[in-house]
Order: C-alpha cells, then structure tokens, then sequence
C-alpha cells in the first residue's frame, strides 16, 4: 500500500503528517511541527528573514528524514500566506529544493480553506451536515460555509496571528490604541466576509482549527465569571465533553483578558503557553468579533487541518473507489463549469466538444498512451477553450490560457492550471513550442503530454464545426500505422468536420508517427 507525506509551511509553523494506505483509508504513521515564524518579517518588511528561513530549513531536514524513514511514494509541501506575500518567495523555494529535494507549491488562500473543508469533512462525521469552517493561521483566515460536505461559499482574511501581532500589537502589553486600530481593522475585513458567505446564522455547528483554536478552546474552559480558574477544571471539561469546545461568551471575555496582560500573564494561562502567548491577541480578538457578528454560540476545535486535506487528495488520486475521490471530482468539476459560467460560455456549444475529445482519448490509449490524468485535463481544457472570447474574439486563445492559468478552479493546483491551460492555448495557428512562457510554466516531463493532449482536443474542436445542425457522431478505427475516423452525418451533413479534420493529418502525423485518414459514412 503507498505511503503519502503532507508537509504545510505555514505562516506560524510548519507541520508534517505521513500516512499510509490502509483498506481505502488513510492511517496516520508520524506527525511533526516545528514553531519557525516564516511570516513574521514578511508582515512587517514584505520578505522573509534570513533567520526564518533558516529555521524552517532546519524543521524541513528533520522532515525529510522521517519522510526517508516512513519511505513514503508520494509527498506534496505547500506553502501559504506568508509566501504568497513574500517577495523573496523565490529564492526560499531554491533552498528548499537544494536542501531537500523537494518542490514547494504555494497555494492560495481559498485552495488552502478548500484543502481544510476536504481534511475535515472526509473525517468528521458530524461535519458533513450545514457547518462553518474557520481555520485561523498564522498570516490568514479562511472562512467557509459546507453543506452536505460540499463548499457553499467561502472567504480568506488577512487575519492571521502572526500578521495581526506584527502589523499591529509591537509593544507589550499592547496600548489601548493599538488594540482599537487592531479591532476597527478586523471590523472591516469581516464586513468583506458577510457579503461573501450570505446568511450563516442557522448553520448547525461551527468547527474551528489550528493552534490559535486549541489554545482559546481549552484557555476558555477556565473563565468564569471574569476570573481565570484553576488547572484542573479544563481537564474535566476534556473529559466531560470528549473534545475542546468554546462559547462565545468566554471567547469574548478571554479575548479582553488576554489584551490587558503581559506576555508572561498570558504565557501562565492553562492552554496557552510559551510561544502561543506571543501571538494570540490577535487571534482571540478575531474569534471574539467574527463569532458575535455572525451570532454563532460557539465553535468545536478539530486538530485536522490542511494537511489532512492534502493527504486525502492524494489518496483519492490514486484510489478511485474511495469516496473523498468522487467528491473532489465533484468539485472540480463544479469549479469548471463556474468558470464557464462567469465567461458566458453556452454550454451546449462546448460540451459536445467535451464529449468528442473523451472518445478520442478512450479510444487512442495505444496510440497516445497519455496519463489517466489527462483525460480529466482534456475535457477540463474543452469546456474552456472559448473562454477568451469574453475578453476578445482576436487573439482569443491567448486569452483563454491567461484566464485559466489565472483562475481560481476548485481542485485544480497551479501546475495543473498551467497544464490544461495550454492545451487550451494551442488550437490556432500556433504550435508547442518548449521556450514559451506558457510551456515554461510546465514541467519538461509534461511537455510530450502536452503536445499530444493538444492534439486530441484540436481534432474534436474540428469535429464540431457546425453547430447549428445535429452534432456528428465518430467511430475511430487505430490500425498499427494509421488512424481512420468515420463520421456518422448529423442533419447538415459532415463535409466541413470531414475538411477540418483533414486538416490536421500533418500535424497528427508529426505527433503521433500515424496517418490520419477521415471517411464520411
């Protein structure tokens, strides 16, 4: 059974879990994190420190030797809000590939809440009804209202700890000034969430995670009426309920507590801690407002995260009877069709294209022998390739690969983006070719795909020229050296699909090493 590694650079800390397959399911092998504050500076200064990354490098080596230990098949590291913001980004990523070996993915921040709304649903049963998901971190927040354990709406906030306690809380204790600025700020960015996630009032739970939640969860426990209890009363809580919990109420009056006292004070609150206490100001005061404005009575901590997200994404890719596997095709194909949506794409018009190039590639494994992958890619890049005329009719296809290379397609990583993006791209005059900046974006491994990818879906773009008469059915024929492909006339006839496809027999040819021939029954 393959064995998977999740690795989460985050802004606050960097966190790794490796499971292995089991009977469809995931089993948990190792966990490990490491405090390393890599946004700490880019909040302030807009790079990362040399001292940060430093320590982050140093968490990744222990890292990669339990991922050599586990002998994990597969592992994906992502990076999040602080390197979104970095502009040295890139040069962090370098010595991340010269120490380890390994390439970081920095996603955005509504990839990153789909990957936790995935982490939690695929193992909380309690969270596959109406639910509000917040995962407070260290340089963002993601907000996101499930139904069903699907994504209804969501939003990411500049409201991580870490950035909040950089930008504004730089003295200790914080003056009153500095934490009014701090909650007039965190007053705005939340009017930006009510417009987005519309009416969450009647969710029936809220689940929150991350760090900032387990602290304020279990630090909660032991206020009462204004004062801080002892020890012992937060480990009955534990015990009584089976899990951390808070109300809105105690949040709220922590959140106030916690503004007034010193980072030692802070420090000795059961459940908070050393390195916690530095931080969580900021993170109790959004908690405190995000939970009265949405007339919330409280919220559940989880400890699954975005790393469970990426774990199961990972199973699903490679078990395609789990269930996690159906609902992230589900998204993204859900994704797909917004995007065509927002573009004013008629859906009648592309997807017999859609269905064209899946018979194509169904029919041509032996003559393709393209990743299973690829077929999803295919009918992804077929459905959008007229996007481009939203912008303008000249030059469209250029414009179709900006979009969506640009876009934000649930279930799609920006390699996969760049992927499917130009496939889209080169269905005009225009060829592969490996020094442009569209194949650039792209692996050198893929680029053959590519080429053959695009291939197949300029044949069914051919096949679907006229379409104001009846779609024309095809029935492939792949002999050793040559392709024949018979066309079933729809009511127009086939003459001019039969002249386009034709048109592509060099092409086909350069690619494929076969001839194309097209026959009209």
């Amino acid at each position: 059974m393959p064995t998977f590694a999740a690795i989460d650079i985050g802004s606050n800390s960097c966190r790794l879990k490796i499971a292995s397959v089991q009977m469809h399911r995931l089993k948990t092998l190792h966990e490990d994190r490491e405090v390393t504050r890599l946004g700490e500076s880019v909040f302030q200064t807009g790079v990362i420190s040399p001292e940060a990354m430093a320590a982050t490098i140093r968490a990744l080596r222990r890292f990669h030797k339990a991922v050599q230990t586990q002998v994990a098949d597969k592992v994906r590291v992502v990076a999040t809000s602080a390197m979104r913001d970095a502009r040295n980004a890139d040069a962090f990523t370098e010595w991340v590939k010269s120490a380890t070996g390994w390439n970081v993915e920095v996603i955005s921040g509504l990839e990153e809440g789909r990957l936790i709304h995935l982490g939690v649903v695929t193992h909380e049963v309690g969270a596959r009804g109406r639910c509000l998901l917040i995962d407070l971190g260290g340089g963002s927040c993601e907000v996101t209202l499930s139904d069903g354990g699907r994504i209804k709406s969501m939003v990411s906030l500049p409201l991580g700890a870490v950035r909040l306690q950089e930008q504004f809380l730089l003295t200790d204790p914080p003056p009153k000034e500095d934490v009014a600025r701090l909650k007039q700020f965190i007053e705005r960015e939340l009017r930006r969430a009510d417009k987005k996630l519309g009416a969450v009032r009647r969710v029936g739970l809220v689940v929150a995670t991350s760090g900032t939640a387990a602290a304020l969860a279990e630090a909660s426990g032991h206020v009462l009426k204004g004062n801080l209890a002892k020890r012992s009363l937060a480990k009955k809580r534990v015990a009584r309920v089976g899990s951390l919990t808070a109300d809105t109420a105690d949040v709220r009056r922590l959140a106030e507590r916690l503004a007034k006292m010193t980072n030692a004070e802070r420090e000795a609150v059961p459940g908070i801690g050393p390195r916690r206490s530095e931080i969580i100001i900021g993170g109790a005061l959004v908690y405190a407002n995000l939970l009265d404005r949405l007339e919330l009575k409280g919220f559940r901590y989880s400890s699954l995260g975005l790393r469970d997200g990426m774990l199961a994404q990972m199973l699903a890719e490679v078990d395609l009877r789990t269930s996690v596997h159906q609902k992230i095709e589900s998204e993204r194909w859900a994704g797909v069709l917004e995007v065509c949506r927002r573009y004013g794409t008629e859906l009648r018009n592309v997807d017999p294209v859609r269905e064209h190039v899946g018979q194509l590639f169904d029919s041509m494994q032996g003559v393709h022998q393209l990743p299973e992958e690829y077929r999803l890619w295919l009918e992804t890049a077929a459905m959008m390739h007229d996007v481009g005329k939203f912008m303008n009719h000249q030059g469209h296809y250029r414009h179709t690969q900006y979009i969506i290379a640009n876009s934000e397609i649930f279930g799609f990583s920006p390699e996969q983006r760049a992927i499917v993006s130009a496939i889209a791209r080169y269905l005009g005059k225009t060829r592969p070719d490996a020094m442009d900046r569209v194949m650039r974006a792209i692996p050198p491994e893929e680029h053959v795909h590519v080429m053959q990818a695009v291939v197949l879906l300029r044949l069914a773009v051919a096949l679907n020229q006229d379409r104001a008469s009846a779609t024309v059915r095809m029935r492939p024929h792949v002999y050793p050296r040559r392709v024949l492909l018979e066309l079933v006339p729809g009511r127009g006839g086939a003459e001019l699909e039969a002249w386009s496809l034709k048109k592509e027999a060099a092409y086909f040819r350069e690619v494929f090493r076969r001839e194309l021939f097209v026959e009209v029954a």
